[in-house]
Parts: C-alpha cells; sequence; structure tokens
C-alpha cells in the first residue's frame, strides 16, 4: 500500500488527511517530531506533507534535517501554510519543499496531492 507522511500537528487535521487518503488506498503516517519523521522516511514514502505553520518542532528545522539526509533530498514534499504567514512558502521552497500552497489550496487539491509522486 502506497504510504504518506504527514508532518502536522493539528490532529484534526491529520484526520482529514486521513480520511481523504483512505479513499485513495494511501497509508498514512503521522510524524510529530523530527526523529518520527526521519524514522518514517527511512523507507521512502510517496510523499510527506508539512504542516508549514508548525512550531515545534519548526517545519524549516525539520525540512533541513530530511533534505539533508541522503536518498531523501528528491522525496516529494509538499507545504502548507496560512496566507498571513506568505514568506514561509519562500522559506519551504528555500529548504527544500517540492510544492508550497495555501492551507484553503491543500484543503481543496488534497485529493490531487496525496497522488504526486505516484
Amino acid at each position: 500500500m502506497p504510504r504518506v507522511v504527514a508532518f502536522v500537528d493539528d490532529l484534526m487535521f491529520l484526520s482529514r488527511i486521513r480520511e481523504a487518503a483512505r479513499g485513495r488506498e494511501i497509508d498514512v503516517v503521522g510524524a510529530r517530531t523530527v526523529a518520527d519523521l526521519l524514522a518514517a522516511c527511512v523507507d521512502p514514502p510517496r510523499l510527506v506533507i508539512v504542516d508549514l505553520d508548525r512550531a515545534r518542532p519548526p517545519a524549516l528545522e525539520a525540512l533541513a534535517a530530511l533534505r539533508a539526509e541522503p536518498g531523501l533530498t528528491a522525496l516529494p514534499v509538499v507545504g502548507f501554510f496560512s496566507h498571513v504567514h506568505a514568506e514561509r512558502a519562500r522559506q519551504a521552497r528555500e529548504a527544500g519543499c517540492t510544492k508550497v500552497v495555501p492551507r484553503s489550496v491543500f484543503v481543496q487539491d488534497l485529493d490531487a496531492l496525496l497522488t504526486m509522486g505516484a
């Protein structure tokens, strides 16, 4: 079964991602720490989803750690952010996000985004 790793600390949002993935027969693994994220990516997933607004641990720190791992530099990563934090989009691209979208677009395009890397 294809797998997606979600570095998301909002449990309601994680539930929304899991529900959308279930319909596509995709397993979603939640990661709450950088160590969890790296462990979940030892066997590279189809996609990593990152909430760029999370503060602990900071999303950009997690992206840097992910991209520093050999074999994960080309892993597709989708980051989403609140539109009021537009500067995070630029920072996330620089940190290695493959695609960066506002939260509203992420929700709207979630089904299509889950197939990235397929």
